[in-house]
């Protein structure tokens, strides 16, 4: 085995494999690959209960004639790999094996991350890993904060239980003579993981100028059923304040002119006294 080779490190924590000889026409090979080791996979996966440490190999492939050196990471989920930085001589392919971690004290479900691999020249590859915590799967959901402003409609959604999801919405309103919004369902373009909760928005255009409604949310998702309402008015503040104004100014104007004519009809116009008496 080339002393290269032998410099890697223990098999333990990691395993080389000599590539064939390349052919002739493959003069130009493609780059270093990242991959699960142990056969084709799209991805790892992996299933235990809170707090289960799961293994696994992962393998990269270098089919160039020159060595190539990668650093590898976890992301998403606590993974730890048995070396971080690895050198992988030319035609050969390096196993390293991992282990990923159930967070302990999880909710059962679904979590997912991945295996990160770049070299010295920025160029990245990745591998996904799915995570299934073992436990019952219960799908829950709940609305919250419902409230209606000048631009729309927002609001909460909350996934309270153990399974990813994917839900989806319907709104109405009811004024003063009738209804004024109805929206049948419509799913949301939004994933919600276990735990998560999401401020999400509802367009309204063309509401009513001048009415007092009550909002209805409803929202389902993979069994879960959740409901949120609150009430308001519209009033258009705007013209109510020119007409008022302007209903001031009138009054103002009346009660000055009343005034004026009262005061014009309360004064004595003088007159010149007539003398009188007999002549001396």
């Amino acid at each position: 085995m080339p002393s290269a080779v032998r410099a890697l490190g223990p098999p333990l924590l990691m395993m080389l494999t000599l590539l064939g000889t390349a052919s002739p026409a493959a003069a130009r090979p493609a780059g270093w690959s990242l991959a699960p080791a142990g056969g084709p996979r799209p991805s790892f996966y992996a299933e235990g209960a809170p707090g289960t440490a799961l293994q696994d190999t992962v393998a990269v492939t270098n089919p160039a004639r020159t060595p190539v050196t990668v650093r590898l990471r976890g992301t998403g989920l606590p993974v730890v790999l048995a070396r971080a930085t690895l050198t992988v001589p030319a035609r050969t392919r390096a196993e390293v094996p991992f282990t990923v971690t159930a967070p302990p004290g999880s909710a059962p479900g679904d979590r997912s991350g991945a295996i990160e691999a770049r070299d010295g020249t920025g160029r990245t590859a990745s591998v996904p890993v799915r995570l299934r915590i073992a436990g019952p799967r219960l799908a829950a959901l709940t609305a919250e904060h419902l409230a209606v402003h000048p631009d729309g409609i927002t609001y909460q959604l909350v996934n309270r239980g153990t399974t990813v999801l994917v839900p989806t919405l319907a709104v109405r309103a009811d004024g003063t003579f009738g209804r004024v919004l109805d929206r049948a369902p419509r799913p949301l373009p939004v994933r919600l993981a276990p735990g998560t909760r999401r401020t999400l928005s509802e367009p309204w255009h063309g509401r009513p100028f001048l009415d007092r409604v009550d909002v209805r949310l409803t929202v389902t998702a993979g069994g879960a059923h959740a409901t949120a309402t609150t009430s308001a008015t519209f009033v258009p503040w705007g013209t109510l304040g020119a007409l008022a104004g302007l209903a001031a100014t009138a009054a103002v104007t009346f009660l000055f002119r009343r005034r004026a004519r009262r005061t014009r009809e309360g004064e004595t116009p003088y007159r010149e006294a007539e003398l009188t008496g007999a002549a001396a």
